[in-house]
């Protein structure tokens, strides 16, 4: 991991230091687009194309059912069973409290406006399952989508080399009542749920993180379809403050934790101490030599970096540019500066608060803006999964109250038509 001082970066390095995913040339473009273009000609035939060539895997079908599910999940263990309950039911109860009624407000005399909320009806949960499966994803988006009261959710993970979902993917499909999972993954499932296929209906969001392919793939659906997407949440990155109260064991070891999603996520330090950077690369060394994915982390902590500032002001400053996907603030003193976050995707407050917590069972959800989308995104909730929709009613006292104000405004428009359509009323 390469070193830098904050006080020899200008403003132009900081903006090249914290870009992160791009695609320059368009070459990730390029083949998505193509993938996303046969998908939509070929359907079905395309998944089973893309499920041997990338997958490396024959399929019969493109689905498991509810009870193939169950016989996969019958493999996993009670204590298997009894964590991803804890995290089931940690992960209801805080998303729980986002469903909220709210109040109808009287804007003037007889004028009464509100907002209630309707559940999207048909959601695309996309379930990663390249290189790391993701039970806790399915989790996280499960879970929201089932408390919103979604009619129909579609689940898309790539198929494994037996051509079947992991066992711990299948219980979780249990737990959330879903009866079918697709056996697709990458862009083409993307494409697959944005446009239907025969056997995969076309959905009205689709939800779930991926890699560079995926994010593509959502972000060009997006603007070329009807169906929307959650964010552009692409590799996995985390950006650690620490102070000299920071244990460079703990911040190793997040540091890691971040790197082992895949060679393309990030994982940055940055601290007021150099004694603590030092000390937690030495860390870094010691702990990546023992992890079954070191290779995979290792190539990920190639395009990591340390930044050294001279106070957590500074700090903080760097994090709010970069906008991390998880924020640690590594440091007893975290307190004074929560207020000061302005653009974090999901923040972990002091020393004993790992990223892992929040990844599988604090109850906050691990999907996330990537790439400086925090600066605009949240991550998943309840809120994802459902629309806003405003009534307003007008009594007779309202319409006289109202009408003259609408009269002059359509006037002065010229929208005359507006204008009679409250003049009708009030004659």
């Amino acid at each position: 991991m390469k070193i830098y001082n904050y006080s020899d970066l200008n403003t132009s390095d900081i903006v090249e230091l914290v870009q992160r995913n791009v695609d320059p040339a368009n070459e990730i473009r390029a083949i998505v687009e193509e993938v996303l273009d046969n998908v939509r000609q070929h359907g079905d035939s395309a998944l089973l194309d893309y499920a041997h060539k990338f997958d490396k895997v024959e399929l019969n079908k493109l689905y498991l059912d509810k009870e193939e599910l169950a016989e996969i999940a019958s493999a996993i263990s009670d204590e298997q069973k009894a964590a991803l309950q804890i995290a089931y039911n940690n992960i209801y109860k805080f998303h729980q409290t986002q469903v909220k009624t709210e109040d109808k407000v009287e804007t003037m005399p007889g004028v009464t406006c509100w907002r209630e909320l309707r559940a999207i009806e048909k959601v695309g949960l996309y379930i990663p399952g390249g290189s790391a499966v993701l039970p806790s994803t399915f989790l996280m988006l499960g879970i929201p989508a089932q408390i919103a009261g979604c009619r129909e959710i579609v689940v898309c993970s790539p198929p494994q080399k037996n051509g079947k979902v992991n066992a711990f993917i299948a219980y979780v499909a249990q737990l959330l009542g879903v009866d079918k999972i697709y056996l697709a993954g990458g862009a083409q499932a993307i494409g697959a749920m944005a446009y239907g296929t025969e056997s995969i209906v076309k959905v009205d969001k689709i939800f779930g993180p991926g890699n560079q392919f995926v994010t593509k793939a959502k972000t060009i659906i997006q603007s070329t379809t009807t169906t929307a997407i959650d964010m552009p949440a692409g590799p996995s990155e985390v950006l650690v403050i620490a102070d000299e109260t920071a244990k460079p064991e703990f911040i190793a070891a997040d540091l890691l934790a971040q790197a082992e999603h895949g060679i393309d996520s990030q994982a940055i330090l940055v601290t007021t101490s150099a004694q603590i950077a030092e000390a937690t690369l030495a860390e870094v060394e010691r702990q990546t030599a023992v992890l079954p994915r070191a290779e995979i982390v290792k190539q990920a902590l190639d395009n990591s970096y340390v930044v050294i500032t001279e106070t957590l002001d500074q700090a903080m400053n760097f994090s709010n540019q970069y906008a991390p996907e998880h924020l640690i603030l590594a440091t007893d003193n975290w307190q004074q500066l929560t207020a000061k976050i302005v653009n974090a995707g999901s923040v972990f407050l002091g020393n004993l608060t790992p990223e892992s917590a929040g990844d599988y069972a604090s109850g906050t959800n691990h999907t996330l803006p990537t790439s400086s989308y925090a600066r605009a995104y949240s991550g998943v909730s309840v809120d994802s999964f459902v629309k806003k929709i405003t009534f307003q009613h007008i009594t007779p006292e309202g319409i006289n109250n109202i009408g003259p104000s609408v009269e002059i405004l359509a006037e002065l428009e010229s929208l005359h038509a507006h204008k009679n359509a409250v003049s009708v009323r009030m004659k």
